[in-house]
């Protein structure tokens, strides 16, 4: 397994269970269907330039695991990270069909 990678980019979420947690979004124009919820928690900071206050989950979904983070203020969630499983072993496979 992949460590986590910082990506920081919008998602659009599709829907939520109890509306609330995260269960299906689309990023990067692929959907990905949440199978599990493992972590979450809230933030509620104040810093120099900004403060932060919203919801973190970390989920498994399509292959890897995600930290999705809904800004509490906008209501816009974010790919804060994540670790895609598989793509460097679809690059070893890919190499390997080519000897």
């Amino acid at each position: 397994m992949m460590g986590w990678k910082i990506f920081d980019e919008s998602v659009d979420m599709i829907e939520r269970r109890h509306r609330y947690f995260p269960h299906l979004f689309r990023w990067r124009g692929q959907r990905y269907q949440v199978d599990a919820v493992e972590r979450c928690w809230t933030v509620s900071r104040r810093g120099w330039k900004k403060s932060v206050r919203g919801h973190f989950f970390q989920v498994r979904a399509g292959g890897g695991s995600f930290e999705l983070f809904q800004d509490a203020e906008t209501g816009l969630w974010q790919v804060r990270r994540a670790r895609l499983e598989g793509r460097r072993t679809t690059a070893r496979r890919a190499a390997v069909a080519w000897r």
